[in-house]
């Protein structure tokens, strides 16, 4: 295998993962390695490796199979790997298909998936249809999960399913060490308000399913017209999956201006329609959604290398108090 590698460190230059460590670097290389000898398949050129807070990132160029990519996630991000094999097989027209997986040690080797829709939008056109399909190819990738919820939950998927939600809020409002006390007050004022959202989202009959927490350009292969690939999972989550759509939505409307939700609303609920559920009673539960998912933002933020938070400007209990005080927002649609 090719040992150099061209390092990228982003905006965390002094970032603490476990690249750094010889024995580790070695494990992980050797495993791909495996990989690829048992599919015959042969490494050229140099590597270049992309770490973050939140996961290393290894592109390699193989021959005959173009560019490939390892994947580690840090300890509580670590059902990734699990997650992403699973979807490859309920959901295989929406998601990659690892070449392999160490669920164990949260490692993943994953195909290249074209062009990010990024570079799509950045290259042209770029509009507001985009993310309309975008929302609803999305819409119809939850709703084929439904049936999978609890077993997403037992390859180690955090849960944060809508009748608890409550309860993970107490939690983190307690274990946050960023939140002042004006702020606890905020939150605790808010507490009661919290679980009537929960009660009402939970009496619309919409089940649980899987949110990915963080879908965004970044965050989606374009592999042809019409066509999207959704990856990276490290923030997802079982709950509500209305709550998916904060994210995009503010995206979108950054980029086009907050006259597009209610176009972005009705692509999203689309596929939701149907089994006596009226247009009212879905736009009641986005806007439910659009506040709880404040929550399951703020759960992902704990979700980095141990001592990646200390050594850079990244501070989970920051991030994560910042994500539990915009449940006081109203919803933008």
């Amino acid at each position: 295998m090719n040992g150099d590698a061209v390092v990228d460190r982003g905006r965390y230059p002094d970032v603490v993962t476990p690249w750094e460590r010889e024995e580790w670097r070695a494990a992980a290389l050797g495993w791909v390695g495996d990989v690829l000898d048992a599919r015959g398949l042969r490494e050229t050129g140099p590597r270049r490796v992309r770490l973050r807070p939140w996961s290393v990132l290894v592109r390699l160029s193989v021959e005959d199979a173009g560019p490939l990519w390892f994947k580690a996630s840090p300890p509580a991000g670590r059902f990734e790997a699990g997650l992403t094999e699973a979807l490859s097989a309920w959901v295989p027209e929406h998601v990659l298909k690892p070449l392999a997986v160490d669920a164990g040690r949260g490692w993943s080797l994953l195909p290249d998936g074209g062009p990010l829709l990024a570079d799509v939008l950045r290259d042209g056109p770029d509009g507001p249809r985009t993310w309309e399909a975008l929302l609803g190819r999305y819409a119809c990738l939850q709703r084929s999960l439904l049936p999978y919820a609890g077993k997403i939950e037992a390859l180690g998927v955090p849960g944060a399913r809508t009748a608890t939600l409550p309860r993970v809020f107490d939690r983190l409002v307690a274990e946050n060490g960023a939140l002042t006390e004006a702020d606890r007050a905020v939150l605790n004022g808010l507490r009661p308000r919290v679980a009537e959202w929960c009660e009402e989202l939970a009496g619309l009959g919409i089940a649980d399913s899987l949110d990915h927490a963080d879908v965004h350009a970044g965050q989606v292969f374009v592999p042809g017209p019409g066509r999207f690939t959704f990856f990276d999972w490290g923030d997802a989550a079982v709950s509500h999956p209305f709550c998916s759509f904060v994210v995009p939505a503010g995206h979108a409307a950054e980029r086009y201006g907050p006259g597009v939700l209610p176009r972005l609303r009705d692509a999203y609920l689309e596929p939701w329609t149907g089994g006596g559920r009226t247009a009212r009673d879905l736009r009641r539960a986005l806007r439910l959604a659009w506040r709880l998912g404040a929550i399951g933002r703020a759960v992902a933020w704990g979700r980095l290398f141990p001592g990646a938070a200390d050594a850079t400007d990244l501070a989970g209990d920051a991030q994560a108090a910042g994500s539990l005080l915009r449940l006081r927002d109203e919803p933008a649609v």
